[in-house]
């Protein structure tokens, strides 16, 4: 192995590269056919993969998820997808069974949060409510319609989910995903 050279950062070629790994090596602990809930890397329970459903489909994935260092530092804590076809009414669905915890404004932008018990709560925006508060969901119900605003771009859902207060990538939390496979360059 030759030592660093100096100086020199990796291009965005590298950090992709490096992103892709890390999603696979994240993902393949994911495994659909297990049947149980899956244990995450602190040892707490996640449902097992394929306990949920995408909040919109079908759909493109625009931004993956990038944890941060540390609590405050940048990053994106969720992943941003797009409907592919009409975005005129996109009907956005509960990813899993719940309760309404919040369907308004925050900072200008509509925002659905659901809270999934055990600790699990998702967020989706820009996400015009089609529930008030206090409504129980199951997986695959009309939450909201795609709307306006937020962070991610124009036409784009930014989907988060928090496990006790925290940010996790919300893809593990889905089966079928496949493991990610690092492709020679050049």
């Amino acid at each position: 192995m030759s030592p660093p050279v100096r100086g020199r950062r990796p291009g965005r070629t590298g950090v992709a590269a490096l992103l892709v790994v890390l999603l696979g090596i994240a993902l393949a602990g994911a495994n659909p056919a297990a049947g149980r809930a899956a244990e995450g890397t602190d040892g707490v329970s996640i449902p097992r993969a394929g306990a949920w459903e995408w909040p919109l489909d079908p759909f493109r994935l625009i931004q993956p998820y990038l944890a941060p260092a540390h609590r405050y530092a940048p990053g994106h804590r969720g992943i941003d997808i797009a409907p592919t076809g009409s975005t005129a009414a996109a009907q956005i669905v509960a990813p899993s069974d719940g309760v309404i915890a919040f369907s308004g404004q925050v900072a200008g932008r509509p925002v659905v949060t659901i809270d999934h018990g055990g600790g699990l709560v998702s967020t989706l925006e820009p996400a015009a409510g089609v529930l008030p508060p206090g409504a129980a969901v199951r997986r695959g119900d009309a939450v909201a319609t795609l709307s306006r605003g937020g962070h991610s771009a124009p036409g784009t859902l930014h989907f988060g989910v928090r496990r006790d207060g925290e940010y996790i990538n919300p893809m593990l939390l889905f089966g079928g995903v496949p493991r990610a496979v690092l492709l020679p360059c050049c």
